[in-house]
């Protein structure tokens, strides 16, 4: 989607770049579309490699809250998932502050699959593809942090999961404010609705590493099976349940789904359902719709291409809101 964040490079501005980052000219460069934030293309290199690049936006532009350094979270879970078995691309290159462009950018290793979303699959074969990412997010919520929950490069973070995501969701709400984002409630009653349910946080007392950005367009896939998990810029440490909102955006996750068989099978479970699952889940949801809303602001999204997302948001948005006022 057309976003404000995204970069406009000329053809020789991107062979500069991979001419200095991999040492190989480019021959050919398609911008991909699918994006919301970081402009990304696919180039053909002289050596016959694809690679894809990322560009992070302008560093002066004003973005939310919690984007702040998103290509280095990114180019952190590929070091911390190397080795896991979280299928990733190859990372070839981070660019960080790179004086060519002055910003952020990644190169990495072009997939040969598609995204889940333009795949035709029977029935049975999309049951086997959820019950694979299930595996995947299991080995993801594995890996060991260092203690501290939330964003580390946005400075959105505490030493427990409720500290930490009351900073998480009073910088959005903050950032809900500067662009004078509608809303189906006041800052207020949201801000209260979060800190009244926010105890059912504190079960939470290890941090998971969270994609939180695992609809099917992020997960590609190559003869029947997932190839890859890509887009890892908007991961935090915190609650692994929050991982199964963004696979059923703006629906629920069914208890027979075979996304959590194979989580379970994976090794992951142990204590992600409880008896505070539905508070939790509806936060995340809350959190996740929030961003949605207020991500327009800095980006100014054609409001044509928009729209659809706006309306989904502030309905699933009210029915999370719902659930937390009958839990408060």
């Amino acid at each position: 989607m057309d976003s404000r964040t995204k970069r406009r490079l000329s053809a020789a501005e991107l062979d500069a770049l991979v001419l200095d980052a991999l040492g190989v000219g480019m021959v050919s460069s398609e911008e991909l579309p699918d994006g919301f934030a970081n402009a990304v293309w696919r180039l053909g290199l002289e050596d016959g490699r694809d690679v894809v690049l990322k560009v992070g936006p302008p560093p002066d532009l004003k973005l939310l809250s919690y984007e702040r350094d998103l290509l280095r979270t990114e180019a952190m879970v590929y070091d911390l998932a190397s080795g896991t078995g979280v299928p990733l691309p190859a990372l070839l290159h981070a660019g960080f502050d790179d004086p060519l462009i002055g910003g952020d950018y990644l190169i990495l290793a072009a997939l040969d699959g598609v995204p889940w979303n333009r795949a035709t699959l029977e029935p049975a074969q999309d049951r086997e593809i959820r019950f694979e990412v299930g595996r995947h997010l299991a080995a993801l919520h594995a890996i060991p942090g260092s203690g501290v929950y939330g964003y580390p490069y946005a400075g959105l973070t505490g030493g427990t999961w409720r500290e930490a995501f009351l900073v998480m969701t009073g910088a959005l709400l903050d950032d809900a404010v500067h662009y004078a984002t509608p809303l189906p409630a006041s800052i207020l009653e949201i801000a209260q609705l979060f800190h009244t349910n926010a105890a059912a946080l504190d079960e939470i007392v290890a941090p998971a590493l969270v994609h939180f950005d695992i609809w099917p367009g992020n997960v590609f896939l190559k003869d029947g099976r997932v190839e890859a998990l890509i887009d890892h810029e908007r991961a935090f440490w915190g609650d692994p349940i929050a991982d199964f909102i963004t696979p059923t955006i703006f629906g629920e996750i069914e208890a027979d789904d075979p996304m959590l068989a194979g989580y379970h099978h994976g090794g992951g479970g142990r204590g992600l359902f409880t008896h505070t699952t539905e508070v939790r889940v509806a936060l995340y949801r809350a959190y996740l719709y929030l961003i949605l809303l207020v991500e327009d602001g800095p980006r100014q999204y054609p409001e044509a291409a928009y729209a659809r997302i706006r309306g989904l948001a502030t309905d699933s948005l009210t029915r999370a809101l719902e659930v937390l006022r009958r839990a408060s």
